[in-house]
């Protein structure tokens, strides 16, 4: 397909969606449906990935040091095999039961094979996922801006829970993020250009600089490199003037879970808390609404 009919292809269907919008939220509910449920794989099966990764490395750098390394443990795979399977009986899932939403309810949230439950969580995240594609679209409308809020979106959700799981944000995706941000602001799609490459640096030096005054004052690490790459991922897509403002909201929201978990004993004092997913929800809020709430902010803070 040449350029020309590809491009031709894309103005019909952006034109399509601008005469229906029934269709463009249907289209953009189906897409992220399926979209949810690939992010399922993603947050399972990238952190064992990385685990193999380590793993070889470790095995050619240390030799005989690793060796008492359980390898069964540690096994190959890529984000498309091996086939899913249940955890639990290692029953082989069709297609037909990996079906969005509607085979978790079909099945009564149970695998066909040996009846143990399947985690809520898949269904929720696939549902999750259609609802803020939803209000993207919603906030965007048919235009390059959804098509790319969206990219970042599903991005974020990823990034989110493999952060709770395992205390971890990924480089396979943030850095991809940092340089995409980067190109997709090339024409001034979010943001010029400038703001673009300057956020990029600001949001990496501001938490890096951080990250060291705290440890030389307390002797202690506060948060992960990739807390800082989450942030310049930020900058290069929203603007180093935005950034104070998607601070001031993830650390607040981390400060008021942090002490609620503490004070429910859910937590210890000297436990760590992910940083990465108030960044990831503070930075989808600015995405959409950034704009109306700095001015809202430095509004009432001139009042003050």
């Amino acid at each position: 397909m040449s350029d020309y009919s590809l491009f031709t292809l894309f103005a019909h269907i952006k034109l399509l969606f601008e005469q229906s919008a029934t269709l463009f939220y249907l289209s953009v509910i189906f897409i992220s449906l399926a979209i949810g449920s690939f992010l399922n794989v993603v947050v399972y099966r990238l952190p064992k990935m990385m685990a193999y990764s380590w793993y070889h490395e470790c095995r050619e750098y240390l030799a005989d040091e690793v060796k008492d390394i359980d390898a069964k443990k540690i096994t190959a795979m890529t984000l498309s095999t091996p086939n899913s399977t249940c955890p639990q009986c290692d029953h082989k899932i069709r297609f037909y039961e990996n079906v969005p939403i509607l085979s978790w309810l079909l099945l009564k949230g149970k695998c066909s094979q040996c009846k143990k439950a399947i985690a809520i969580r898949y269904p929720l995240v696939e549902l999750s996922t259609a609802l803020l594609s939803l209000l993207v679209a919603n906030h965007f409308g048919v235009s390059m801006q959804t098509f790319w809020a969206l990219f970042i979106t599903w991005a974020l959700i990823a990034l989110t829970l493999i952060d709770v799981d395992h205390m971890l944000l990924p480089d396979q995706i943030t850095l991809p993020l940092l340089w995409l941000g980067l190109l997709v602001n090339i024409n001034g799609t979010f943001i010029p250009l400038t703001d673009a490459v300057i956020g990029a640096a600001v949001g990496y030096m501001s938490l890096f600089t951080v990250f060291w005054l705290f440890k030389l004052v307390t002797g202690k690490e506060g948060m992960g490199f990739g807390d800082f790459k989450l942030l310049s991922v930020f900058g290069a897509w929203l603007g180093w003037q935005l950034l104070p403002l998607l601070i001031l909201m993830a650390s607040v929201v981390g400060a008021i879970v942090g002490v609620s978990l503490i004070v429910f004993k859910k937590h210890q004092r000297d436990q760590a808390i992910p940083f990465g997913p108030y960044l990831a929800v503070a930075g989808w809020i600015t995405l959409l609404w950034g704009n109306t709430l700095w001015s809202w902010y430095l509004q009432h803070l001139v009042l003050i």
